[in-house]
């Protein structure tokens, strides 16, 4: 027998198919709707888990969720670029070296380094990748840059910004800017939803 949250799960994505509700619209409540399928509010709670997971539903999940616009798949050629659309600063609070960082510039472990959190939008206004940057004092010239593609599960604060759920696979493109010498100037991570992105390199 079908588990009652796969149920509920496979009529509301075929009411979305349907058309019933549109990309944007604003489902009903939880309590809302376990009234209508005779379930319990965890049961819509863990629907609600798997229709995020197939990317047909967005937002928090302790709010009112919305119809997810479909995901706009954009291929990455220049991991240099400057971003086409609106950004967004999330953070830009200095950070201390971690290990990590410190090889990446090539700096002692510890030492406290300039920080920023990009939000690049895509043309819809829709979160469509996260840039994290370090670098030490001012922001300097470089003339190449060196890239790393890895994939990591997102975090609480990386899936909130994305609007995806934690542990969600995505991309992570480890940028470092060098000199004219060869000597790193910044470093960052680019975080790209695997659902919205194909890597060329």
């Amino acid at each position: 027998m079908e588990a009652a949250h796969r149920r509920v799960a496979a009529d509301l994505a075929a009411q979305i198919s349907a058309g019933l509700w549109v990309p944007g619209d604003q489902l009903p409540s939880r309590a809302s709707l376990a009234r209508h399928y005779g379930v319990h509010e965890q049961t819509v709670r863990l629907a609600m888990i798997l229709l995020r997971s197939r990317g047909l539903v967005e937002g928090e999940q302790r709010n009112r969720l919305r119809v997810a616009h479909p995901p706009v798949m954009r291929t990455l050629i220049r991991p240099d670029a400057d971003w086409p659309h609106q950004t967004e600063t999330a953070d830009s609070s200095p950070c201390r070296a971690t290990d990590e960082l410190a090889d990446r510039l090539g700096v002692q472990p510890g030492i406290t380094l300039q920080h920023e959190v990009i939000e690049c939008m895509d043309p819809g206004g829709r979160s469509a990748m996260l840039v994290s940057s370090w670098w030490r004092g001012r922001r300097k010239a470089h003339s190449s840059y060196v890239a790393e593609l890895g994939v990591i599960a997102l975090d609480a604060d990386q899936a909130h910004a994305l609007g995806l759920i934690v542990d969600t696979p995505a991309y992570r493109l480890v940028r470092t800017r060098l000199d004219t010498v060869g000597r790193a100037t910044e470093t960052a991570d680019l975080i790209l939803p695997m659902d919205r992105w194909t890597i060329r390199l």
